[in-house]
């Protein structure tokens, strides 16, 4: 298996950089990823990221600008200047330029602050004595580039050291004697083995079989709506459908274990690569059968390893209040997500009290009216049937007959249509909810 890595920075930078990675590894292939400005960055990232198992930065620079817009599961790393590379920089400046005991600039981004301070104690050299611009990733480049000019300007400075290509060929234009702090053959090769090493670790991982243990107490069905088992037995067959459309994204095999519990059984990688549509699945399954759903995912070398990591995620997630979604790793560190509230959530009490006045009227639970209000916004359902409300709510036609017709008579639902479904029989009254200040545009 070959790994293709992205290699991000300047020119300079990455025809250094692959001509010390070529022949590195039988098993990794460092991609060019060329930039002119740091702002270009971003894009070179959502734009390629399919097929690349990770990215080598060139420098502190660009991986701080790129650190916000990568994703939590992608591999990074960047070649770290060391002492050598400013040593280096600072003898090219003293002998090309002859300046003596004279001031200078120098700039770093913060993140290598404390590595500068250390490397420039080490030589001897006073950091009072020079002109120093310690900077964030999001500050402006040409602020920096205006802090070098108008020291040489003004006589006080007689060169700048520099740790960005762009400033270094800005201030060149101005004819500013400058240098750059560069990184060595041995910080390309350090940060190059790293990576190539975690992508293999990666591998390993994402070859591990991961488990996930799903269960919903569904026998409280039967109390609560009136119908017995065949409330159980929908519900069921509802719970049934959504763990097979999962399993099928995860190229997995599905195990019932008893009414509503399942065990979805896959590749570590799968499963974290799915973990949204999981979160979204759970909650939509939540909405329609207004039942707690809870989930507890493992990770292991062997299936037995793996089930019995699932097994104490799903007792964590029993033991807390909160509606989390838990997994334990593989060395037994548990994580925990926060389900996806914000896209399947409904109140189940309102502080409106024109609303409870209308709704109490009408003999109807503010829950109730929450949970329709939800699905609809979530189904994107313009119109519905009574036959479509009751079959996702899991209750009787007659019951959301009942509801809707209430609601009607409330203001709060109206009959938009009918539709013939037979040559035989009464259409169907094509219900949807009055958008009004109870509901969000």
């Amino acid at each position: 298996m070959t790994y293709r890595l992205g290699v991000i920075g300047p020119q300079p930078s990455i025809d250094h950089i692959l001509e010390v990675t070529r022949n590195m590894a039988e098993d990794a292939q460092f991609i060019p990823f060329v930039y002119n400005h740091p702002q270009e960055i971003s894009g070179i990232l959502e734009q390629n990221r399919p097929g690349l198992k990770g990215w080598l930065f060139s420098g502190p620079v660009p991986m701080s600008v790129a650190r916000p817009y990568l994703r939590e599961a992608e591999l990074s790393v960047y070649c770290k200047p060391a002492g050598s590379g400013l040593y280096r920089g600072m003898v090219q400046m003293l002998m090309t330029q002859n300046i003596g005991s004279s001031p200078y600039s120098i700039d770093m981004v913060r993140s290598e602050d404390l590595d500068l301070h250390e490397s420039l104690a080490e030589l001897g050299i006073a950091t009072e004595g020079l002109y120093m611009h310690i900077f964030d990733a999001a500050e402006d480049p040409e602020t920096i580039i205006d802090f070098h000019l108008q020291l040489w300007k003004s006589g006080k400075s007689a060169a700048a050291l520099t740790c960005m290509h762009f400033i270094y060929s800005e201030l060149q234009k101005h004819g500013m004697p400058v240098y750059r702090l560069t990184i060595t053959r041995q910080d390309i090769r350090q940060a190059a083995e790293l990576l190539i090493q975690q992508a293999r670790s990666s591998y390993f991982k994402d070859t591990q079989i991961g488990m996930q243990m799903i269960e919903a107490d569904l026998m409280t069905l039967s109390n609560r709506t009136g119908r017995g088992r065949y409330s159980i037995q929908y519900a069921e067959l509802r719970m049934q459908q959504r763990m097979l459309e999962l399993c099928e994204r995860i190229d997995g095999v599905m195990m019932p274990h008893g009414i509503g519990s399942y065990q979805l059984i896959s590749t570590r990688g799968a499963i974290e690569r799915e973990l949204p549509e999981l979160r979204r699945a759970i909650g939509k399954l939540e909405l329609e059968l207004d039942i707690p759903v809870s989930v507890g995912i493992g990770y292991g070398d062997t299936a037995f390893a793996a089930g019995n990591h699932a097994i104490l995620a799903l007792q964590h997630v029993r033991s807390r209040q909160q509606p989390l979604l838990v997994i334990m790793q593989d060395n037994g560190d548990i994580r925990e997500m926060v389900k996806d509230e914000a896209q399947w959530s409904y109140a189940s009490r309102s502080v409106d009290p024109s609303l409870l006045a209308l709704l109490n009227e009408a003999g109807i639970s503010v829950k109730t009216y929450n949970r329709i209000e939800a699905l609809t916004r979530h189904l994107n359902w313009d119109g519905f049937t009574t036959s479509q409300l009751a079959q996702q709510l899991s209750m009787t036609i007659r019951n959301a007959q009942r509801i809707l017709s209430s609601l009607c008579r409330i203001g709060l639902a109206e009959v938009e249509g009918e539709e013939q479904q037979s040559v035989r029989g009464r259409p169907r009254k094509i219900y949807r909810l009055r958008r009004s200040r109870y509901h969000e545009e």
